[in-house]
């Protein structure tokens, strides 16, 4: 199993971005999650297409863009172009799944599908062939630094025995509330793309530190 942290740059300074990225690329993340919110879909608004841009430019990291939007197949092209190696688009905001995934596999990018907590892990199975990841919210997605919602894990257990039957080789990702002291369990529920935000990027002078913290805990979750 390939354990990959992906640092969500929605809770880093917004201010010093370059160098957030540049810290935590140095001490072992390869990987970086960015947030797509619209205020319609969550209650939040973040950034879009021109901020990937910018940091696709000073990065050679896989950018995993998640985006929390109504109608996300509006959007697909221009995220894709703004260097996006992954667009994961959410189960709850499209009436079209089917065809919003394949679309992002024609523009040439992984494909990946959210669930919010509350939503059952059924409404995507007949899907699953069609994407290579598969994001649990464990917290009710539009702010950061929110407690993991028990329950999100039995969610990952039950995908997890889903893939294992189906026979899929697919990544299973959590987002939200990860920590070092949570991330033994999380990993153990069958987890092994985690987006940690809080955890990484706050305090700001110890980014270094908390990457290499969690990375030590998915090293040993991977032997």
């Amino acid at each position: 199993m390939n354990y990959v942290l992906a640092p969500s740059i929605l809770a880093a300074d917004f201010g010093a971005l370059r160098e957030a990225l540049r810290i935590a690329e140095e001490a072992g993340a390869d990987c970086f999650h960015f947030d797509v919110m619209d205020g319609c879909f969550v209650p939040n608004i973040s950034f879009g297409p021109a901020l990937i841009s910018t940091l696709r430019g000073a990065s050679e990291a896989f950018f995993d863009v998640h985006m929390m939007v109504e109608q996300p197949e509006r959007y697909l092209a221009d995220i894709r172009e703004a260097g996006a190696d992954r667009i994961t688009i959410h189960a709850e905001a499209t009436r079209h799944l089917d065809r919003a995934l394949n679309q992002i596999r024609e523009l040439g990018a992984s494909a990946g599908v959210a669930l919010n907590p509350a939503t059952p892990v059924s409404v995507i199975e007949q899907i699953l062939p069609l994407v290579d990841m598969v994001l649990i919210m464990s917290v009710n997605p539009g702010f950061g630094g929110q407690k993991l919602i028990p329950y999100t894990l039995d969610k990952l257990r039950a995908l997890s025995a889903l893939r294992d039957r189906l026979g899929l080789p697919l990544n299973l990702g959590i987002d939200g509330g990860v920590a070092e002291g949570n991330l033994p369990e999380i990993v153990d529920s069958g987890a092994n793309f985690i987006v940690a935000g809080s955890s990484v990027f706050r305090p700001q002078d110890k980014i270094g530190e908390n990457v290499r913290g969690l990375l030590s805990i998915l090293e040993k979750a991977g032997k």
